[in-house]
């Protein structure tokens, strides 16, 4: 019997081109039909290797799971955007590739992510996801995120509303 390692870590450059993989197999499978599909293609194709390795470079953090050695997600972390909320920390982000969903890998990253943001210093979390993403909507719920605010993202001249979820 073979035993795979989960691992969750700090992003490095070299995981650029694994992330961005990952990046448009999940944004491809959880907006397609959501978010308009031009307005994908270029949000997608904007975050290429060289778009991850820079970002991973810079400020912001980036973790991900690795299962086997494989990169199976990513969580982008950081302090929280939105002013009117008093949460201090904010996932940004928190994909993984379809054929690693629903074994319990999401969750893991999302508690590492957590308590990456605590780890700073930052008290309480917010996620924000669109309405009509509804894997999204389950998993923070299940996560045992409140419901608490809604705003509006533009696509291509469509209004999709996204939710807020927070956890204190």
């Amino acid at each position: 019997m073979k035993t795979l390692t989960v691992d969750i870590r700090k992003a490095e450059p070299r995981d650029a081109v694994a992330i961005a993989g990952v990046h448009l197999e999940a944004w491809r499978g959880a907006y397609a039909g959501i978010i308009p599909h031009r307005a994908l293609t270029s949000m997608i194709n904007r975050r290429g290797s060289d778009w991850w390795a820079n970002a991973i470079r810079r400020t912001a953090t980036v973790l991900v799971v690795e299962i086997g050695g494989v990169i199976a997600g990513y969580a982008t972390i950081g302090r929280n955007r939105a002013r009117e909320l008093p949460q201090q920390g904010e996932i940004y982000e928190l994909y993984l590739r379809p054929q690693y969903q629903g074994i319990g890998l999401g969750s893991r990253l999302f508690t590492a992510a957590r308590r990456g943001l605590a780890e700073h210093g930052l008290k309480g979390l917010v996620v924000w996801a669109l309405e009509e993403n509804d894997n999204a909507l389950a998993f923070y719920a299940g996560a045992g995120g409140r419901d608490i605010a809604e705003g509006v993202e533009i696509f291509d001249h469509k209004a999709l509303k996204k939710i807020a979820f927070v956890w204190d």
